[in-house]
Order: C-alpha cells, then structure tokens, then sequence
C-alpha cells in the first residue's frame, strides 16, 4: 500500500531536483552532471505521476486539509508551474 510519508518524501526530493536544475548549472562539474543524467527519466515519470497519485490518496482520506496528501500535490503543482514559467 502507499504510504503518504513516501509519497510526500517523493514529492519534496522530485521538488528540489528539479528546481536545482532549473537554476543551477548541472553540468558545471562531471559528477553531478552524471548523476542529474542518470535521474532525469525517473524525476519525468514522477512529475507526472505523483499529481495523479496524491489526489487519489487525498480522495481517500475524505479530502482531509490536515492530511500530507494536499501538501504533496499543492509542492509537486507548484513545482509544475516554476518549471513552466521558467521556460
């Protein structure tokens, strides 16, 4: 079953990774070069799975505001939309 302690660590790590790469030069040194290479498909299957996700385990918990569930998707939508306006 899915926890919603996994799903918001998930939300919050794809959070930084992309935002790190919007505004940091991944590719300035080798190794985090390589390292953002190897997790750029992963962190694309997760910004678009993980809206799908919270909301489905936010409509399971009744729609409770107090649950981890509207925080992941509302920090996984606002990673969305830097990225967008970024671009």
């Amino acid at each position: 079953m899915i926890n919603s302690r996994i799903v918001f660590i998930l939300c919050i790590s794809t959070s930084v990774f992309w935002c790190l790469a919007q505004f940091v030069n991944v590719y300035h040194f080798a190794i985090s070069g390589a390292i953002f290479e190897i997790l750029w498909l992963p962190m694309i299957l997760l910004i678009v799975v993980l809206p799908v996700v919270t909301l489905v385990l936010w409509a399971k918990g009744k729609f409770n505001p107090k649950s981890l569930d509207l925080y992941s998707f509302l920090i996984i939508l606002a990673t969305i939309i830097i990225i967008y306006l970024r671009n």
